[in-house]
């Protein structure tokens, strides 16, 4: 099968099949015309890489997991752990884009808005330790629902 066909039957593009080609993910072979034609394993194993990709396993990951899924005597256990590795990496990042929401929130929050020159946005961002002053902001917050409100005039 040539290269257009396999793009529209694995939904992935052209070009990310031919990167894929030439960093070894899959093997399409070259015909007497030089055009790259897939077999259906080669249709198999995009498909599954674009599904890792979808999950948002990394090239590395995907190569493994795709060379587990063709040893038939491989250990489940590893790739449980490859997947749970990927999982605290996927953690992470939704930590960080939890805390960078609570950033922006706090932002939107203290500026007025408004046709006036001033925006308490602008500020915040020219401000160097613009994120000390909202995780100090959050502190406070969370002594405060805590019912520490002496511990929290403290940390002022």
């Amino acid at each position: 099968m040539k290269i257009g066909e396999v793009a529209k039957q694995t939904g992935l593009s052209v070009k990310s099949i031919r990167y894929y080609h030439d960093i070894g993910l899959v093997c399409g072979e070259r015909n007497e015309a030089g055009y790259r034609v897939y077999r259906h394993q080669d249709i198999e194993a995009l498909k599954f890489v674009h599904q890792c990709r979808d999950l948002g396993f990394s090239l590395e990951d995907c190569k493994s997991l795709l060379g587990l899924k063709g040893n038939e005597s491989r250990n489940a256990e590893d790739v449980k752990q490859l997947t749970r590795t990927h999982l605290a990496y996927v953690e992470e990042q939704i930590n960080k884009l939890q805390q960078l929401r609570a950033q922006l929130q706090h932002m939107v929050t203290q500026c007025q808005g408004g046709d006036q020159p001033h925006c308490a946005i602008i500020d915040s961002l020219s401000h160097e330790d613009h994120e000390t002053d909202i995780d100090k902001s959050q502190k406070d917050q969370s002594l405060q629902d805590a019912g520490s409100e002496c511990c929290a005039k403290n940390l002022k």
